[in-house]
Parts: structure tokens; C-alpha cells; sequence
């Protein structure tokens, strides 16, 4: 035989694997033949496998198809426990490797067949347990079906979970309430389940609720406003006003978290959905309890409750309260905030001024306590008698002026100076200065006392009575200058006006501010120190003297003139007859 027809026809397949070739066409009609008879499979299929043997590192497992697979145990370390015979999920993902080996998984065939779970979990509501890990960022993590999912914190119980830590390494029932399959995310919920096991239960108490009806609760949820009481799948209000008969600044004074206690029902909506309790409502009303015998002008004691601009709020027992009112804690008639007087916490002793047990309303008073400083108030401040007193307020017409404690008197401004022409009390006095005084009138029922500071002085201006006689000439300086006419000063303090027309100079102009000048005094009158002085009249009465003069000096030319002509016709009389 011909060498190279020997080599071209030799089987070299069947030298080096002992078998001989197959043709191409031949294998791919075999895998034909295979398929839907019992045993094939395809790959990416999840099927079911018996762990046939296990070493220190795999599993082989048996699908029931040409060959057997192996697996890792590291895919199946969550199971310590597997062994020979127990069934596993796989996935196949080659029939057959580089070496002809079936590739299998079971990592895999967990999360596809834990996927499929979890969809019909959620597409038919079914329960799923799920063993919870650890604790994160706004609940807890699950394992369910071998998937991490989500728990929320507000989704583990109805009620506000305080301590999440106790939930963790143990296995709850689940509903699978939300599905995200772009990002693989799953949420489940344990209060689905708790909320719908109290559905009926709700339902059968709602159907049974009525006003007045007494139920034992337990606090559920403490806000600033009130408190929250589950009834049994029920939750209802207790408003803090509805807690005490006594104010309280928060509910956590009169109850705490998971505290049983009895509620009555105050009133609810017409679903029943927004239930109004009551606590206090179980006790009689302290008003009912207080003393039959208190009666107005007993003195009682109390702790200050609340402060307010116009008052206080003492509470003179247990629900009991009675308001002093500010005006009532002083007997000063200069009203001050309640918080001059009292602090809240503070124990005080007070007087009943009224009492009305139907109305539930008590005023109280503390000034009473002392004496009123108007008892003899005319043996202390009569009529004429000089004071120091203390500047506590102003108006535009006087001063209040404070002698002690309750005794107020006013000084009108026309009171305050003898010289001064003031315009506000402010100008000439300050609040907090002491000031002399002298009681000018005093009205006892009225409660009233005119004062007065310039009397305390001697009046300047009966000097000045003498000093500014009519037609009597001063040096003064301009003060001010206004449209009626200016304000002079002299050298004494003492002011004076000068009317417009007055105000001309000898060259015919006019007085400005800040010339000091003569004036003559016009017009004086002490009681209502007005002085009238006039610039003018001093060159004008010199002229009118300078007028008359040389009007007297022109009337006796006249008369000389007149006797001349007189003289001269006697003598032309008498030179005519001498002719004759």
C-alpha cells in the first residue's frame, strides 16, 4: 500500500481516544433524537437534583441526563446538613464543558426559583416566612427565600417600635407589598398581616362604640397635645385638657408609654374613625369636691399656675382655680404686668373677692391682705402738707406722682414752675426722679390728690410785682422769634413777650434772636405771670416828645409873626392922621 494513502486513511481518533470518529451529521441527529425523551435537559433550565455523593470539596449531583454535575460546597454553605440523597435545586449552565463536564449551580437555581416565590407571594397575597439579619437605615434586613428584602420600621408592628434590636436572628410572617424589578428591591410587611387579623376585630368594636361608654386602653403614642390609646385594634384621642381637672404642661405628667388605664367615650365622628376620650371625666369635678364652707372674704392659699399679662391663676386645690386679677395686687393704680408681682410655682396667700360654684369661677385678691393706704389718708396727706414723691408716669396735661405704695397724686404742668413756660412734663422732670411736692386738693372718695411742685418754692414773681413796674425799662436778650412775635429773657430768668409791632427798631428794621436790647414793660400780670414788653415804644415815645416840642415852638413862631402885623397896622394908623 501506498505510504501516504495509508496515513490520509488511518483513524487517528481511534489511536489517541480509543474511539472511533463520529460524523458531525451524525451526532447533531442523536441530539434530536434525545429530545422530549426523559432525561434531557437544556441549559439555563432549573430542575431538580439528588445529591448521588459528596467529597471535601463537591457535591455530585444526579439530574437524571448523560452525565452527572458537580457543585461547590461552598454554594452550599447556609446547609452544615446537606448529605447523600437530598434533593437540590440546580441551575445548568453548560451541558458540557472544555472537558465534557456537566456545569451546574445551585447559588443560581436558589435565586430564580426564590424569585419565582417571591412574585406569586406577591401576585396572591400569600404569607412567606422570612428570617430577619440585622438592623439598618430605617428597618431591617430579611432573608426570604434565600433574597435579602427590606422591612420599613413603620411596617413591623401597628404600634411605634421603640426597640428594633429585639426582632433581630428570629423568623416572622411576611406580605410581599412591593416588587421593584429594575433594581431587584423587595419590601415586605408584618403589619399587613397584624392589621388584617384586626380588621374584623375593629370592625366588631367600631359597631359597638357609644358616648359615655367606659373601655380599658393602653397609651399607645405621647404628643405634646395629647395622648393616644389603643382600644383593641382601635385607637382614640385624649386631649391633654381632657387628661386632668389641673393644668398640666405636657401628658407625660399623668401617663407613660404602654400604661393600661380606663378611658370614657367623649364623642366621636361618623365612621367612629376619630375617637375623643376622656381621663379626667372618671373623677368627680373638684369643683363639686371643694369646701361648702369657703365664702367670700376667707383667705386661702395656693401655687401660681399660669401667668398672663392681666393675671394670675392660682390653684387653690386640686382643680380648683381662682385668678388675681393684676389690679387686685397692688394697691397702687399704675397697673404692671402679673409677672412684677408673682412667678409661676410660687405659694401665695390670697383673699376670696367672689365665688361662683355654679359658674365655676373664684377672683381672687393679694392687696387685701394689707391695709388700705386711703384709710387716713387725711391725717397723712392733709390739705397744705409737703412731700417727696417719686416721678412714676406722665401725660401731656401733669405728672403722676407716687408718695407710697397706692397713693398717687398729679401735678398739672401749670404746677411745675413758677418761671418756666413748659411744654411737655418731660422736659422738666423724668420718670424715677423724686420730686417735692405740696397736697393742693384731695378727694377722698374719689380717690384723688392734686399736687403741686412750685407751691414747695416762693413765687419769684412777687418780687418781680415790684421790680416790673409799668413803663419801666429792662435790658433782656431774644430768646425766640416766631410769627406772633419773640420771647425775651432777662437777666433774672424771667421770660417776656414782645408783640410783632414791637419788635421795630429805631432804623426800621426788626429784632432778631440773640440781640439783646431795652424793652419797656407794657403789661404785668402775677397770676398768670404774663409780662408784656415792647422795643419799639422806647425811640417812639422820644419821638412823639421830639413832635410835640417842635409843634410847640411852630405855634409860638406863628403867634410872634401874628403880633408883628398887628403892630404894623397900629402904626399905619398913626402915620395916616399925622398927615391929616
Amino acid at each position: 500500500m501506498d505510504a501516504g494513502k495509508f496515513l490520509e486513511d488511518f483513524d487517528w481518533q481511534m489511536y489517541e481516544e480509543g474511539i472511533e470518529a463520529v460524523d458531525q451529521s451524525q451526532l447533531d441527529e442523536f441530539d434530536k433524537a434525545l429530545q422530549n425523551t426523559v432525561g434531557f435537559v437544556e441549559e439555563r433550565q432549573v430542575i431538580d437534583g439528588t445529591v448521588v455523593r459528596i467529597t471535601d470539596r463537591e457535591a455530585i449531583i444526579d439530574i437524571n441526563s448523560k452525565s452527572e454535575g458537580v457543585i461547590s460546597l461552598n454554594e452550599f454553605r447556609y446547609n452544615p446538613n446537606l448529605k447523600e440523597g437530598d434533593t437540590v435545586e440546580v441551575k445548568v449552565d453548560k451541558l458540557e464543558d472544555s472537558t465534557g463536564q456537566l456545569v451546574l449551580s445551585h447559588r443560581k437555581a436558589r435565586v430564580i426559583r426564590a424569585w419565582e416565590r417571591v412574585n406569586k407571594a406577591h401576585e396572591t397575597q400569600e404569607i412567606v416566612t422570612g428570617y430577619v439579619k440585622c438592623r439598618t437605615k430605617g428597618g431591617m434586613i430579611v432573608d426570604v427565600f434565600g433574597i435579602e428584602a427590606f422591612l420599613p420600621g413603620s411596617q413591623i408592628d401597628v404600634k411605634p417600635i421603640r426597640d428594633y434590636d429585639q426582632f433581630v436572628d428570629k423568623n416572622m410572617e411576611f406580605k410581599v407589598v412591593k416588587i421593584n424589578h429594575e433594581f431587584k428591591n423587595i419590601v415586605v410587611s408584618h403589619k399587613a398581616l397584624i392589621e388584617a387579623d384586626l380588621a374584623e376585630q375593629k370592625k366588631e368594636i367600631i359597631g359597638q362604640l357609644e358616648k359615655g361608654q367606659v373601655l380599658e386602653g393602653v397609651v399607645k403614642n405621647i404628643t405634646s397635645y395629647g395622648v393616644f390609646v389603643d382600644l383593641g385594634g382601635v385607637d382614640g384621642l385624649v386631649h391633654i385638657t381632657d387628661l386632668s381637672w389641673s393644668r398640666i404642661n405636657h401628658p407625660s405628667e399623668i401617663v407613660e408609654l404602654d400604661q393600661k388605664l380606663n378611658v370614657v367615650i367623649l364623642d366621636f365622628d361618623d365612621e367612629k374613625t376619630r375617637i375623643q376620650l376622656g381621663l379626667k371625666q372618671l373623677s368627680k369635678h373638684p369643683w363639686e369636691a371643694l369646701d361648702e364652707n369657703l365664702k367670700v372674704g376667707d383667705k386661702v392659699k395656693g401655687k401660681v399656675a399660669i401667668i398672663a399679662d392681666y393675671g394670675a391663676f392660682i390653684e387653690v386645690s386640686e382643680g380648683v382655680e381662682g385668678l388675681i386679677h393684676v389690679s387686685e395686687m397692688s394697691w397702687s393704680t399704675h397697673l404692671r404686668s402679673a409677672q412684677d408681682f408673682v412667678k409661676v410655682g410660687d405659694i401665695v396667700e390670697a383673699v376670696i373677692l367672689t365665688l361662683d360654684r355654679e359658674e365655676r369661677k373664684m377672683s381672687l385678691g393679694i392687696k387685701q391682705l394689707q391695709p388700705d393706704p386711703w384709710t387716713d389718708i387725711t391725717t397723712k396727706y392733709p390739705v397744705g402738707s409737703k412731700h417727696t414723691g417719686t416721678v412714676r408716669n406722665y401725660t401731656n396735661f401733669g405728672v403722676f406722682v407716687e408718695l407710697e405704695e397706692g397713693i398717687d397724686g398729679l401735678v398739672y404742668i401749670s404746677d411745675l414752675s413758677w418761671t418756666k413756660k413748659i411744654k411737655h412734663p418731660s422736659d422738666f422732670v423724668k420718670v424715677g426722679d423724686k420730686l417735692d411736692v405740696e397736697v393742693l386738693e384731695l378727694d377722698v372718695e374719689g380717690r384723688k390728690l392734686n399736687l403741686g411742685h412750685k407751691q414747695t418754692t416762693e413765687n419769684p414773681w412777687d418780687k418781680h410785682e415790684e421790680k416790673y413796674t409799668i413803663d419801666s425799662v429792662h435790658s433782656g436778650t431774644v430768646k425766640e422769634v416766631n410769627d406772633k412775635g419773640a420771647i425775651v429773657t432777662f437777666e433774672d430768668g424771667v421770660e417776656a413777650f414782645v408783640p410783632g409791632r414791637h419788635m421795630d427798631k429805631e432804623d426800621r428794621s426788626k429784632i432778631v434772636k440773640g440781640d439783646t436790647v431795652d424793652f419797656k414793660v407794657l403789661e404785668f400780670n402775677k397770676e398768670y405771670r404774663r409780662l408784656v414788653v415792647s422795643h419799639s415804644a422806647i425811640f417812639r415815645a422820644q419821638e412823639e416828645r421830639n413832635v410835640k416840642a417842635a409843634h410847640k415852638q411852630s405855634e409860638q413862631a406863628e403867634k410872634t409873626t401874628l403880633g408883628d402885623i398887628s403892630g404894623l397896622a397900629d402904626l399905619k394908623k398913626k402915620m395916616e392922621s399925622g398927615k391929616k
